[in-house]
């Protein structure tokens, strides 16, 4: 049995791109948000001006203990319910979960209903 935490979501105003590299050479540039390395290659969140498959990014408003249970779990299991899909990505203060551009304003709407609290961030970039 899952629990639920309510959030403060906010929805940032970057579109994403999520990339696979088979170098490392993205990692001295100022464009990325997020590096994964797996056997696989790198996988890469960067920031972009514009692309038509681009993603947009939720983030947690504030940080919470590692050991909280449902904090990842309480944004994906709605969005999932909604068949919409997502790119989770943690750091140590906080979720990011991206879903296509095209879906935000339904994901938006979906965390909304599931009991979170979703803000819109037009004009402010915050950073991870």
């Amino acid at each position: 049995m899952s629990t639920f935490v309510p959030q403060k979501l906010h929805l940032r105003p970057d579109l994403f791109a999520i990339e696979r590299h088979d170098s490392e050479d993205i990692v001295g540039s100022a464009d990325w948000v997020a590096l994964v390395r797996a056997p696989q290659g790198l996988t890469v969140i960067r920031t972009v001006a514009d692309a038509a498959d681009g993603w947009r990014a939720f983030q947690g408003q504030s940080s919470h203990e590692l050991d909280v249970p449902g904090m990842l779990l309480s944004i994906l299991a709605p969005l999932g319910e909604a068949g919409l899909p997502v790119f989770a990505a943690s750091t140590y203060d906080a979720d990011l979960v991206l879903v296509p551009a095209s879906h935000a304003e339904k994901a938006a709407t979906v965390l909304s209903t599931a009991g979170h609290e979703v803000h819109e961030d037009r004009d402010h970039h915050e950073s991870l």
